[in-house]
């Protein structure tokens, strides 16, 4: 009964607090005010929100067998919006491994025989989901770019600490190119924890003289996961997905020591750009504790004299452009554009 209990719970806060939301609040009213700039589209999601601060807590960073049965109850809880994804998007998915690591190879609808690839890091705050959760959000950028992803099944925190899973994400990158890819056709994108892992892995890439793809796409990236910048401060009770003490810092902590969150490879707010970057979009929302992150990292690649570009737009929520309910708004519909009309000039020809 305990444990049944347990995973009920596990399950509830899965479906609720994880990118989802499951309706307004029981008077029917949105947990904070909805600006009149957004898209119907948009208001409409942001006012069916609860407030996060409802939401159970997540487990302690070294719980294992709580993380266990909260990952379990978040793939459960993520499957029908898969299986809409899917029938929606009509991809071709493949399970397989490349450099030893677990992936999905995703073909768009239409998919033209190309030596692009996209290489994809999903997010869920290193501790949740999978590379088959997480198809909403990298099946819908394979559809807008016409181009293959390979979306990378790493092994999430605690099991999977960073060195671990930055390893993972070099090994795709090896394995591509042993399959005859050539770096200036590849590119990474990631959302949220895979924004971070993405650029914290070119960065590893770069420092280890194995080169750097041709470019990168982040939306809104988990960069700092000490939780710094001025937007952790002003929006931190305007936040409407989770509350950071109660919900990330507990998946920063199951991903990386204390001593290790600075590491550029964990944050990479704190790297060094000077040493070459490739051309970088960062797209993220103004109602999202991260959207410091966003800024910090741009001025870190801009001031290094690097490519960047930022692409913000007002009042939406974290990686709003995952959000299935949102795929029809005219700012989810713009960033894919954004996203795509990127990739195309930054790709090798």
């Amino acid at each position: 009964m305990r444990n049944q209990k347990l995973l009920t719970a596990a399950a509830m806060f899965a479906a609720c607090v994880l990118f989802n939301g499951l309706g307004a609040s029981p008077q029917g009213k949105p947990f904070v005010e909805v600006p009149d700039t957004v898209s119907p589209e948009a208001r409409k999601y942001l006012e069916s929100l609860p407030d996060p601060a409802n939401l159970p807590i997540w487990p302690a960073a070294a719980d294992l067998p709580g993380w266990k049965r909260a990952w379990e109850a978040a793939e459960a809880a993520s499957e029908p919006k898969v299986k809409a994804t899917l029938k929606r998007y009509e991809p071709t998915v493949v399970a397989r491994k490349l450099g030893g690591v677990p992936v999905l190879d995703i073909k768009p609808r239409g998919w033209q025989k190309s030596a692009k690839v996209l290489v994809h890091a999903h997010g869920g705050a290193y501790v949740y989901y999978s590379a088959r959760s997480r198809l909403v959000s990298s099946v819908p950028a394979a559809d807008a770019t016409g181009l293959r992803v390979i979306s990378i099944d790493y092994t999430v925190a605690p099991i999977g600490k960073w060195q671990k899973v930055t390893d993972e994400v070099l090994g795709v990158f090896a394995g591509l190119q042993k399959e005859g890819h050539k770096l200036k056709d590849l590119a990474i994108c990631g959302e949220s924890a895979g924004g971070g892992l993405a650029a914290g892995s070119v960065l590893k890439m770069r420092d280890k003289g194995l080169g750097v793809p041709a470019a990168v796409v982040l939306w809104s990236p988990w960069a700092d996961i000490t939780n710094r910048g001025d937007s952790a401060i002003t929006l931190k009770t305007f936040e409407p997905t989770y509350i950071y003490d109660r919900h990330l810092k507990l998946g920063a902590d199951a991903y990386a020591d204390a001593k290790d969150q600075k590491h550029p490879y964990v944050s990479p707010v704190y790297g060094d750009y000077t040493k070459g970057f490739p051309p970088t979009l960062i797209q993220g929302g103004t109602r999202e504790i991260f959207l410091s992150h966003f800024v910090r990292l741009y001025r870190a690649i801009d001031g290094a004299k690097e490519l960047a570009v930022l692409d913000l737009y007002d009042g939406m929520p974290h990686v709003f452009q995952i959000r299935p309910e949102m795929a029809d708004a005219p700012e989810t519909q713009a960033a894919m554009k954004k996203m795509a009309g990127f990739l195309k000039r930054h790709l090798g020809d």
